[in-house]
């Protein structure tokens, strides 16, 4: 007979995981599936390997400019990338092992294998596709493998992986996307990015602090383009700075190959079509639901777009099933996906005053140099809501903090609601911005208007303290500007 559990969750990323957790924590029955390798593509090939490559980054860059400091070195300071990349995995397979822990102490089963969802309540798991790779390392004991399982409740957490372009497709050689790009067996000495959201932004400013010369080509007319122009602008400036080239209102039409290189045909915003040739390109034009072959179709499951459709609470059309995180739509973020996996667990279980999740309230973080972060409203958005609107800025360079640290090139702007004094927005770049936005994500979820800000005391001397001059900006009592 089929083994019986109150909540089966197919996925064990981010949201699949913690929501797990939280199950195993409110005494649910609980089974997680997976088929290639526990903490999903956040953990093993996304967030986390990602930000170990741009800490390595981030201090070879400082290291350059060191006398900027009154420091001197002997010598100068080289990459090992094989070590870099070493590091990196070394990160991985540490949390990788340590969310096989965090299923055995909360009680959760894994089932390893690929499941399909034959009916509402009832999965069937079959052999894995997918070769066990590192960083995986021996999987918990007790795994249960190939059978059906039955479940009240089947959350689907099956993640997303990178979209690719007809004509462009990556081949793991020449054209990368962010898993060949993540374990580089040499460091290419130039190198194409196709697109500039977050992955692509990313991988831009690791390479280039690498000592690769870097193009980067965005169809739309500013990189990073769901952020506040403004702040997409300074950032742009920045990374021009450091010697990336950027193209914007381009597209690369086609790719030649040759055995070592690729030759992009780019056309620009006047029609003219110009060739850049690379020893490397990456493709990071998105990602893409994986709600293939989970049976979602023959049950009669909502997607658009690729994503499965969801209500607030991680809800389908079809009872008892339902989705959580990359597979649910955008925003494509893992504490999003961590978020929802909660709010899911928390509304199966009965739990009152279990609250929606409100996507206008995720924030967003871009880790390149300069960082950028934001969450709510952009000011171009809120206009085009007719919100009427107070703007407030603050530039790092009146920052005492970010002077002394060498980084005063940033800026913080907030955006209010002219007659409720409601916190629409916040966007920032800079220096360690991606710490700060969360103080404004507490405002807004707190819904605290600029009142409460401005009697909010900051510490002093912090790069924080440009949030409360921003706040202060916007209302006309900024002091320090």
């Amino acid at each position: 007979m089929a083994e019986n559990y109150d909540v089966i969750i197919i996925g064990s990323g981010p949201g699949g995981y913690v929501a797990a957790v939280r199950a195993g924590q409110l005494g649910l029955k609980t089974a997680i599936v997976e088929r290639e390798h526990l903490g999903g593509i956040c953990l093993n090939w996304g967030c986390i390997p990602t930000k170990a490559l741009l800490r390595s980054a981030e201090i070879l860059d400082h290291s350059n400019h060191l006398k900027d400091y009154g420091l001197v070195l002997e010598g100068k300071v080289s990459a090992d990338v094989k070590a870099v990349v070493a590091r990196s995995r070394g990160v991985s397979a540490r949390l990788n092992q340590g969310v096989g822990f965090l299923m055995k102490k909360n009680k959760v089963d894994v089932i390893w294998g690929e499941a399909k969802i034959t009916k509402p309540g009832e999965i069937v798991v079959g052999k894995s596709t997918k070769p066990v790779v590192e960083p995986q390392h021996p999987l918990p004991k007790n795994v249960k493998g190939e059978g059906t399982y039955t479940a009240k409740h089947i959350i689907v957490a099956t993640g997303a992986r990178p979209r690719a372009l007809p004509g462009i497709e990556p081949d793991g050689k020449l054209i990368w996307t962010y898993f060949e790009a993540l374990k580089p067996d040499f460091l290419p000495k130039s190198l194409l990015v196709m697109g500039s959201g977050a992955i692509g932004i990313e991988f831009a400013s690791f390479y280039r602090s690498m000592g690769v010369d870097v193009t980067v080509v965005e169809v739309m007319p500013t990189i990073m383009p769901v952020e506040d122009a403004e702040i997409s602008g300074i950032a742009r400036k920045q990374l021009e700075k450091r010697g990336l080239k950027i193209f914007t209102k381009a597209k690369v039409t086609k790719v030649d190959k040759a055995a070592n290189s690729i030759t992009a045909h780019v056309e620009t915003e006047d029609g003219k079509v110009q060739q850049i040739v690379a020893d490397r390109m990456i493709s990071a034009v998105g990602v893409q639901g994986n709600i293939e072959n989970l049976g979602l179709e023959a049950l009669g499951v909502k997607t658009d777009r690729g994503c499965v459709v969801i209500d607030g609470y991680g809800k389908t059309n079809v009872p008892g099933i339902y989705a959580i995180g990359d597979v649910a739509g955008p925003p494509m973020l893992a504490h999003k996906a961590e978020h929802e996996g909660v709010v899911c667990i928390e509304k199966i279980a009965g739990l009152p005053n279990v609250h929606p999740t409100d996507k206008s309230k995720v924030p967003g973080c871009t880790y390149c140099q300069p960082q950028v972060a934001s969450v709510g409203l952009t000011e171009a958005k809120a206009k085009e809501l007719g919100r009427d609107i107070r703007v407030g800025r603050f530039s790092f360079v009146a920052n005492g903090k970010a002077i002394a640290l060498g980084e005063d090139q940033g800026l913080c702007k907030v955006i209010f609601d002219k007659k409720t004094g409601e916190l629409l927005g916040a966007h920032m770049v800079g220096a360690e911005v991606t710490e700060l936005i969360q103080g404004f994500v507490v405002a807004m979820n707190l819904e605290t208007t600029e009142e409460e800000l401005m009697h909010t005391i900051f510490p002093h001397p912090t790069v924080s303290e440009t949030m409360k001059e921003a706040v202060l900006d916007a209302y006309g009592r900024v002091l320090n500007a």
